[in-house]
């Protein structure tokens, strides 16, 4: 039997709502405002423990934070909700501390790549589009630089990686399954550490078939999976947190090849 319809509030109940949602809100704010002014206080302790030119960027530390939050008990907050009000807390505090930009390349979907930069880094830092990824590389050697690029199969661009050993790509966009596939990277001058469940970004000129690469990582014990492909180089991601000198990845097939980051795993998987 089907349950009947509840009865719509009453106007003196609804009010009681509202007027508990403003309490809410009010308290929201003063948290805000507390937390926000913390990034400060986090900015002058690093300057006296003599870290002021350090780019405050952990990632990290980031996503140790929203997979706890994440774990918590909920009964309404989406996780869509939770990461992206975390962010941009996150992006927040992080331009309070010092310089804080983002270099965006779209290539041939702009507005797609705007999207992703802001859904991971928030609305505080500065923004700027470009007209070539070259451009967003150089633009993360920069103190404070972040750059985002497009995967697209027109260009290898994360392939000039291999040659830059201090760029890391830290975050593959979005970080949630529901927002989309993977379809942009971000990266800078930064450590990346393991977060306990990670993907790692390897790129390889080996030849044949990206099917036949990954076969011939997964007999060493490698999982991987085709992620870009262009220019005569592949990019795989690989299932767990590799070091650059991680021996079954020297064995791989592939005169030139090489670890360029890694990314923790979608929240949402």
């Amino acid at each position: 039997m089907a349950d009947a319809p509840q009865a719509a509030p009453s106007p003196v109940a609804l009010d009681a709502v509202r007027a508990r949602i403003d309490e809410i809100d009010a308290g929201l704010l003063a948290l805000l405002d507390e937390r926000t002014a913390l990034g400060k206080q986090v900015a002058a302790a690093k300057a006296a423990a003599g870290q002021a030119d350090r780019f405050g960027l952990r990632p990290g530390r980031e996503t140790e934070i929203l997979r706890r939050l994440l774990a918590m008990p909920r009964t309404g907050a989406s996780d869509a909700l939770v990461v992206r009000i975390w962010r941009e807390m996150m992006g927040q505090s992080l331009a309070l501390q010092g310089p804080f930009a983002l270099t965006v390349w779209g290539g041939p979907t702009p507005a797609r790549a705007l999207e992703l930069a802001r859904l991971r880094f928030g609305a505080a830092p500065a923004l700027r589009m470009t007209q070539k990824p070259e451009e967003a590389l150089a633009a993360a050697k920069l103190k404070g630089g972040v750059g985002v690029a497009m995967l697209s199969g027109e260009t290898a661009w994360w392939g000039r990686l291999l040659a830059e050993p201090k760029l890391k790509v830290f975050a593959v966009l979005p970080c949630l399954n529901v927002w989309g596939p993977p379809s942009a990277l971000a990266f800078a001058e930064v450590e990346v550490e393991p977060t306990g469940a990670d993907i790692t970004l390897w790129v390889t000129d080996a030849p044949g078939s990206s099917t036949k690469v990954a076969e011939t990582l997964s007999r060493d014990g490698v999982a991987a999976e085709l992620l870009s492909e262009a220019g005569g180089l592949k990019l795989f991601t690989l299932a767990g947190y590799y070091q650059a000198n991680d021996e079954r990845l020297a064995r791989a097939p592939g005169r030139l090849s090489g670890v360029i980051g890694a990314a923790p795993e979608p929240f949402d998987v």
